[in-house]
Formats: C-alpha cells, structure tokens, sequence
C-alpha cells in the first residue's frame, strides 16, 4: 500500500469522525480537498517545486492520529515557563493540532480582538470564518495543502478589527505531546483588517522522542494601511519532520515582515507565497537555518507583484555543518502593468564542511519595463584569511569559527522589529553554534 492509499481509506473510514469533532465552516471544503489530494497525492522530487526534498517518504509509515480529538495529558502553562527578558507577550499554546483553552493568559487583547481555537471561532462567528477560510490555500494546487484541508480538525485564529493596535507581541507555542509515532494537521488563520497592527511569534517545540510529522497551512489577509510581523522560531528535535505551506495577501499600503528560523530539526520544508494585492504594499521576507547531522532544511518562496508600486525584500541565510543539507528556491514575478515595482532577493549560504550541501535557485520573472530589481545567491565556505587574522590574535580557531559563523547570520536577526527577541536570539544562535541545548529560559520541556 503506498502512502496515498493508507489516507485515502482512513479518510473514507472516518469522515463522519473527522466532520463530528470539527466545525461546519471547516468541513464545507472538506470533500473538494480530499478529492484534490486524491488527484495529487503528496509531492515527490519528480515535481519542479519540491526538486529538493521528498516530501512523500515521509508519509509512508502507520502514524497515531487523534481523529477523536482524545484530551492529552499536557497542562503547557504548568511545564512550558518562557521567559524572554523584556519580553512581555500573550502566551497560547497548541498541544498537537488542538487549541488548548482550559487555561489561557490573564492579559487580555483589545476590544474586538479575537485569538483562540479555530473551531470554536467558526461555531461562534461562521460568516466571519467563512468569508476567509480556505480562499489563499489553493487545494488544487498543492498535495500537502489539500491533505491538511481534509484533515485539519483545529486551529488557531488571530482577528484584528479595523484600525486596532495590538501593543503586546502574541506568542504562540505548538507543542508536539506523544508515546506513539504521530502525526498533526495544524491550522492558522489571521486576519488583519484595515489600519490594523499585530505582532505573532509562533514556536514549535517536540516532547518526546518519537517520530512525529506535522503539516501546517496558515492563511494570513493583511489589509489596507495594516502592519503584520510573524516570526516562526523551530527548534523541534531530528526525528520531526515539519511541512508547512504559509499564503499571504496584502492590500495598498500594507507591511508584512515574516522572519522564519530554523534553530534545530529534523526535516523541514516550508513554502512562502505573498500576494502583493494593492499598491504600496511591502513585504519583508527573511529566513534563517542552522543545521547539522543529517538535519534537511528546504525553503521555497514566492512573491507575487500584482500590482504598481510595491516593494519587497527578501534574504535567506543558511550555515550548513557535517552532512547536513539545505534548499533554497526563491521565485519573484513582476506581473505585466506592475511598473515601479522594487525587488531585492538575497540568499547567502555557509558550508562548514566539504561534505555539507546547498541548493539555490533564485529567479526573477519581469513583465513590466519600469522597475528596480536584483537578485543574488553565493555558496562558500568561512574565511581562511578573516580565520588567520584573528588566529594571529589569539583567538582559538573554534572560537574564530563561531564568531565568524555569529557574524554571518546576524543581518537576519537584526531585521526582527521586536528588540527583546532580537537579543534573545542572538543568545540562542550563540548557544546552538556551540553545540548547546536549545531551550527557552524556565522551559521544562526543553530541560
């Protein structure tokens, strides 16, 4: 049986289960998806878009899913103590692909605000749901996104009203929790109306030691005149494997910056696609990997200049050691009519070790006879002659080697527009290029 066929009849066996435990507003493109996954199926290195990783091997063991939607024995707020200095946030948490609302943080969001369990916002608010639910994350297009569609049973939803200022970072943390190999289908839905402003910092952490794989979709409508920053920090253990499909679409005059970092993993594949909708929108898209081992890091970006007058900045940075490899394909289309339009695409790449591997692919498609864009992408090793310089002054050459490698991957960090978790994350690169345990301060997960 291949990896398609297993899902195909759990699907089938349990659709009522899957719908019974999920909300209508969910399950309407429920049967549309399944039926796109069917046709689809996952996507192999065969397909020009995944070219660097072969998502569908990933699917071929028997996982444990809660299709029941079984409580878990986890109280996140009791284990998981983060403590970023300075850093105040609204802390939530996602145990598995649930929402956990049994206890939520004391500080409440503005009037109008809503953050909480997908479901329980599509219950309470479907016509609110349902104007956005399912229209970025293009099922026919896509195996993992038309999979997560049909499976999806939870989630997250952010909703900002028109011209709310969201002061408070908001954090949220997706907690792996498991005794069995398993798999979780999680789902994010954020919505920023005009004038709107929010913050969203998303961190996935694994418990145990199991094999787990989590897919992830999040649609994010960001409106007229609206700031969003999402940053998405990863540092699961190397038996994880995490695929998440991230859609976006930006209105006149809006600024998105997404900030991706990959601290620890096993196998990662994240895809970015940005819908420039209305002019003057901006989008800043940053990303950073540190691997090692056998860690797998694949980033496959799109920005799409719809429209006049837009601007967007893209830079990824990745330090590959050991064996490890990563991919980045970054692809920017300048549509016909789109004149004016700013581009700057940057991907630089540090192979510690001969026996590390990069893969880049940067591409720029241009319709239009007015704008100002570039593109560039190097692949090489650290500075024998920047080493030899701080040798001659007595710096050891491990040491050399990490403030060297520290220096590299400092510009992403300095796009962070939050300046507690910018200096958090400088400890924590600091701390992973020595080899060190990754984990929040007071976190009894990572412990």
């Amino acid at each position: 049986m291949n990896a398609e066929q297993q899902y195909i009849e759990l699907f089938s066996q349990t659709e009522a289960m899957i719908c019974k435990h999920s909300a209508e507003v969910l399950n309407v493109p429920r049967a549309t998806a399944f039926a796109d996954f069917e046709r689809l199926g996952f996507p192999t290195r065969k397909m020009e878009k995944y070219k660097y990783t072969d998502v569908s091997k990933y699917f071929e063991p028997d996982y444990g899913l809660n299709l029941n939607r079984l409580d878990i024995p986890v109280n996140p707020y009791e284990v998981f103590k983060c403590d970023v200095p300075n850093m105040s946030t609204a802390l939530y948490f996602v145990v598995n692909d649930a929402f956990y609302s049994k206890a939520l943080p004391k500080g409440h969001l503005p009037e109008g605000v809503i953050f909480g369990s997908l479901k329980e916002v599509a219950e309470q608010y479907p016509e609110l749901i349902k104007n956005y639910y399912a229209q970025l994350a293009d099922t026919s297009k896509d195996g993992i996104t038309a999979f997560n569609t049909a499976f999806t049973q939870d989630g997250v939803v952010l909703y900002v009203p028109k011209n709310v200022v969201v002061e408070k970072p908001i954090q949220l943390v997706n907690i792996l929790r498991a005794d069995v190999n398993f798999m979780v289908n999680r789902r994010v839905l954020i919505i920023l109306e005009e004038g709107a402003q929010a913050r969203l910092l998303m961190c996935d952490h694994a418990m145990d030691s199991v094999n787990f794989v989590a897919t992830q979709v999040i649609e994010a409508f960001v409106g007229r005149n609206a700031v969003f920053d999402l940053y998405e920090l990863e540092e699961n253990h190397t038996s994880t494997v995490r695929i998440s499909n991230l859609y976006v679409r930006q209105e006149a005059g809006s600024n998105v910056l997404l900030n991706g970092m990959t601290l620890n993993n096993g196998t990662t594949r994240n895809t970015t696609e940005v819908l420039l909708a209305g002019e003057g929108a901006e989008i800043n898209l940053c990303g950073m990997a540190i691997a090692d081992g056998n860690q797998h890091v694949d980033n496959h970006t799109s920005i799409d200049h719809a429209v006049p007058n837009c601007t967007s900045n893209e830079l990824f940075k990745y330090v590959l050691d050991e064996q490890s490899v990563g991919a980045f394909a970054g692809l920017v289309l300048v549509r016909p009519g789109a004149q004016h339009t700013s581009s700057q695409q940057t991907n630089r790449n540090l192979c510690a070790t001969r026996e590390a591997r990069m893969y880049t692919q940067p591409q720029l498609e241009i319709y239009a006879d007015d704008v100002k864009c570039s593109h560039g992408a190097t692949v090489g090793q650290l500075d024998e002659n920047a080493l030899f310089y701080m040798r001659a002054r007595g710096i050891s050459e491990k040491e050399a080697r990490l403030l060297l490698m520290f220096a590299f991957v400092n510009e992403v960090i300095d796009t962070i527009r939050l300046e507690a978790l910018k200096d958090r994350l400088h400890l924590l690169v600091e701390k992973r290029f020595r080899g060190e345990l990754n984990k929040c301060q007071g976190c009894a997960i990572c412990k």
